[in-house]
């Protein structure tokens, strides 16, 4: 990456994380995916249940591997050759667990969140239920405010989440939300984050690159 986009990350990801502090979450900005991991990881005690909400960026900065690979219980409903009734089984473990970890769909520079859930799992353990939550977003999930988040959601966000979990919505062949009807539809319930849920313990993580979707 070159000084001139690593300047504008820090400085998008230091805005975002003092916004999200004056709205009383706990936020860090880290520059890249390996310092984010350590962090991450550090916060985690190795007893811990884990609950993993659908989550690209966790993906792709292997902490979901890394917990498990040390002997974290893992609870994770995106396992493949799972059922569906397994699968739902786990969404009501990821409710209970002792850390969730997730991303978010869109943040903005007055220190909101926003996210679009088929199910509504993800955003119900993220505001309630887990004894800790820790959000993981790169620096492209950052926008000015609610209205850019929404629209985000809706360009990028909600078509490739489609085509990454193969669903036939008409999203998948336009590019961008078309607000359907499909039975298959992944978009039910928006939640936005304006301040910390009181009874939440919560970390946000902005990492200074490009991660997930």
């Amino acid at each position: 990456m070159n000084e001139f986009k690593q300047w504008h990350n820090d400085t998008l990801g230091a805005k975002a994380v003092e916004a999200l502090t004056k709205n009383n979450f706990t936020a860090t900005y880290v520059k890249n995916r390996e310092e984010a991991l350590r962090q991450i990881t550090d916060l985690i005690p190795v007893e811990a249940t884990v609950g993993v909400g659908g989550s690209w960026t966790i993906q792709e900065i292997g902490l979901d591997k890394a917990l498990e690979s040390r002997g974290n219980t893992m609870f994770n409903h995106g396992k493949p050759g799972l059922s569906p009734a397994e699968a739902t089984e786990i969404r009501h473990k990821e409710l209970s667990c002792d850390v969730f970890i997730t991303s978010t769909n869109a943040l903005t520079l007055n220190g909101e969140m926003v996210n679009v859930d088929g199910v509504g799992n993800r955003v119900a353990a993220m505001i309630f239920g887990p004894k800790k939550v820790i959000i993981i977003a790169g620096v492209n999930k950052i926008t000015r405010d609610i209205t850019e988040a929404q629209n985000r959601i809706e360009l990028y966000a909600a078509p490739i989440n489609n085509k990454r979990i193969n669903r036939p919505n008409p999203c998948v062949k336009t590019g961008e939300c078309m607000d359907c009807s499909s039975p298959n539809r992944i978009c039910n319930v928006t939640t936005i984050l304006h301040k910390k849920p009181s009874l939440t313990d919560m970390h946000i993580f902005i990492i200074g690159e490009e991660l997930g979707f």
